[in-house]
């Protein structure tokens, strides 16, 4: 019998293909991955493309949400004790008002006043990783200045009315910041912070109470209500962007687990596959093996 010439290189391409196969299911095997190039499931790996396009937009977002809340929550905090100390010039400015003061008095609650107008200043130009809360866009500016040459003294606001806001995975805008314009120097009558304690300042300097310091006192009542306002607002987007975070972080983990379905290795198919495949490979060897030590005609027939 004539033994087909091309027999042996076939087994030969055989053993290859089975080797190569082999080698991929071992890799699937200590990789965890059945997908580790484009040719293996050309669907799987652009799907994989695109979760991961996804969990890294929500990444970035939890971590520029982390720096955010930090800006949000100094500004509240601030704002917290802006209104204590308003709440302490209503204080002072209703017992300077005491018709049995005498101008020593009155002089001292005027100067309680300047004080708690100082502080509160300090706290309208509070500042976060090196930019100012309260300056609207404008982080690097001082946002208000005291000019005190005039009676009464005037506070300055040199922001801008620019607010910034971030937008969520989910495209929710969220204002990042209160502008010290929509907070302090509102230009309208009985809601302008500093407008009012200078007034008030003014109105007990002399040792007796102006005849709008009455007036004045119930105005800074209007300030402070509007200022609490504003506050409320700056909680309520802390508590959007504290939602906004936790829900990218579970969706985030609900892509990562799609990756892994989408990815993983099916262990006990590919060990399966891995077994038949070393198998066929001892099988090649040996009548690879065997064929070149003699001739077919040799081992069959016989």
């Amino acid at each position: 019998m004539r033994v087909d010439p091309l027999y042996v290189p076939s087994l030969v391409n055989s053993l290859d293909t089975v080797s190569a196969t082999e080698q991929t299911l071992s890799q699937e095997l200590s990789s965890g991955s059945r997908v580790t190039s484009l040719s293996d499931d050309p669907g799987a790996a652009a799907d994989n493309v695109v979760l991961t396009a996804q969990v890294a937009q929500n990444d970035t977002f939890t971590q520029t949400a982390s720096t955010t809340e930090g800006r949000l929550q100094l500004s509240d905090s601030a704002l917290g004790s802006v209104v204590s100390q308003l709440t302490a010039a209503i204080s002072a400015a209703t017992a300077a008002n005491n018709s049995t003061l005498n101008s020593t008095n009155v002089i001292g609650y005027s100067n309680q006043l300047a004080g708690i107008r100082d502080e509160v200043l300090s706290l309208a130009n509070t500042s976060y990783l090196g930019g100012f809360l309260f300056a609207g866009s404008q982080g690097s500016t001082t946002p208000f200045t005291l000019n005190n040459s005039g009676v009464p003294a005037v506070v300055v606001y040199n922001g801008d009315n620019n607010t910034t806001s971030i937008q969520t995975p989910t495209g929710q805008a969220i204002q990042l910041n209160l502008t010290g314009s929509q907070v302090f120097t509102t230009g309208v009558a009985g809601t302008d912070v500093f407008q009012t304690l200078n007034a008030l300042v003014a109105d007990f300097a002399t040792g007796t109470p102006s005849a709008t310091a009455v007036a004045d006192t119930e105005a800074l009542s209007t300030a402070l209500n509007h200022v609490s306002d504003q506050r409320v607002i700056l909680d309520g987007n802390i508590t959007a962007l504290q939602n906004a975070a936790t829900y990218t972080q579970a969706e985030s983990a609900g892509l990562l687990a799609e990756q892994t379905t989408l990815l993983q290795a099916d262990f006990g198919k590919v060990t399966t596959q891995l077994s038949a495949a070393e198998t066929q490979q001892t099988a090649l060897y040996d009548v690879i093996s065997t064929l070149e030590k003699g001739s077919l005609f040799d081992y069959i027939g016989h």
